[in-house]
């Protein structure tokens, strides 16, 4: 996460956690007061530095100092400095470190700050007193929320006040927002082909053009994967519903199943895209291929920030003739992720994917900015609640946490056909 810009931390001997940078025009343009901290030493243009403790600054440098309406120029040992001090080429900072025979703590701030502080300073134009703070903020962590009540229907109406956020147990402060989020939508829509599925083929086509043609807005973009053994790529990126059903038109088939490798390679192209990002699956469930794990797709989609809804397709009603492991699989991938999981022989797939479109629709955006992080976890997680509710009376689903580290290993590519 991101630390302000006092906060930073440099190698030892720079600007250190103790030195801050103050940038306030006070009197402009003539009389210009800009003061610099340096870990306790504050010089100002129009005075003179009383001697410090190593004597690196003393009356004697600056005694070619004018008054206020005049350019200061400063000697610091090898340095000279003027308030009008272009930005330097690469290498030139730790050039001059290198050679100046003064090595002290000292002498690297008052450099970097001689450097950097007629880069940084406010314009001669600035207002008096304006008080102008550079600051790099935290990232700013989404969460896309649905909440149903005890029979299953949507709950709209509630505020911002109405919510409580916690992250790793430590509340957080609300930044934003949004109720029945209009963001654009990143969707991936991806088609288990396997010969399993293969009795549904022609059934799985045509609720996934009217899913297609009821969901899509002019803001919104799909892409199309079928799975089966490899992951194959039938329409990149688009918002014409027109090329998504030619793609449609073009599944194919395949003996075993890559359900994780679909979910690594879809979480994958979805992490670099703004919005919500959604990857909706339907497969009869269980991975046959056994490339990507389970913990390798659900890591990925978390890092992604993408949430999965599952559509669990099951011909085959008997216990028997089922993957009840890998349909368990498409459950918890789905809650983990801040999505749902439907069955289509409840009501069809048409049914199913309805409630696919009616969840996205009636989603809240909250998002904050994190406080009080404990270091050395890459892992955050995050507790939505409604107080003034009881526990029992709203079902909230959201993502369980996210990543704030990048992996430990470099992630590794699954191919797209």
């Amino acid at each position: 996460m991101g630390k302000s810009f006092a906060q930073r931390r440099t190698p030892a001997g720079g600007f250190g956690q103790n030195d801050s940078v103050a940038l306030r025009a006070q009197n402009p343009p003539s009389a210009a007061k800009a003061a610099v901290v340096l870990g306790g030493l504050t010089a100002r243009p129009n005075s003179l530095l009383k001697k410090t403790r190593s004597g690196l600054f003393s009356e004697s440098a600056l005694a070619g100092a004018k008054a206020q309406d005049q350019r200061i120029e400063p000697h610091v040992g090898c340095l000279k400095a003027a308030p009008d001090t272009r930005p330097v080429p690469n290498g030139l900072f730790q050039q001059a470190v290198k050679s100046c025979p003064i090595k002290t703590s000292l002498f690297r701030r008052a450099l970097f700050c001689a450097v950097l502080l007629p880069v940084l300073a406010p314009s001669a134009g600035a207002q008096e007193d304006s008080g102008a703070t550079f600051r790099i903020e935290s990232k700013l962590v989404n969460l896309f929320v649905n909440v149903t009540d005890r029979n299953g229907s949507i709950v709209g109406g509630l505020t911002k006040d109405d919510f409580k956020i916690l992250e790793d147990g430590r509340p957080q402060e609300i930044a934003v927002f949004e109720r029945e989020s209009a963001m654009p939508l990143s969707l991936i829509l991806a088609i288990d082909t396997s010969a399993s599925t293969a009795i549904d083929r022609t059934r799985e086509r045509d609720a996934s053009k009217t899913f297609i043609h009821a969901l899509m807005r002019e803001q919104d973009q799909m892409s199309l994967i079928e799975f089966a053994t490899f992951v194959n790529l039938l329409v990149p990126f688009t918002n014409k519903v027109g090329q998504l059903d030619h793609g449609l038109n073009s599944l194919k088939g395949g003996d075993a199943t890559a359900l994780y490798d679909a979910i690594y390679a879809a979480s994958d192209s979805l992490a670099s895209k703004k919005g919500r990002k959604v990857l909706v699956i339907v497969s009869d469930g269980g991975d046959t291929a056994k490339n990507s794990t389970y913990d390798d797709a659900l890591e990925h989609a978390l890092r992604g920030e993408v949430m999965i809804y599952s559509i669990i397709d099951v011909p085959i009603e008997a216990s028997a003739g089922r993957d009840l492991g890998g349909e368990h699989a498409l459950i918890t991938l789905a809650e983990q992720t801040g999505g749902k999981s439907f069955y289509a022989e409840q009501g069809g797939l048409d049914k199913a994917f309805a409630k696919v479109s009616d969840d996205l629709r009636t989603q809240y955006m909250i998002g904050y900015y994190p406080h009080k992080q404990e270091p050395g976890i890459s892992f955050h997680r995050v507790s939505v609640t409604v107080p003034r509710a009881a526990a029992e009376q709203f079902n909230i689903r959201y993502k369980a946490g996210y990543y704030s580290e990048p992996p430990e290993q470099p992630k590794r590519r699954v191919p797209i056909d």
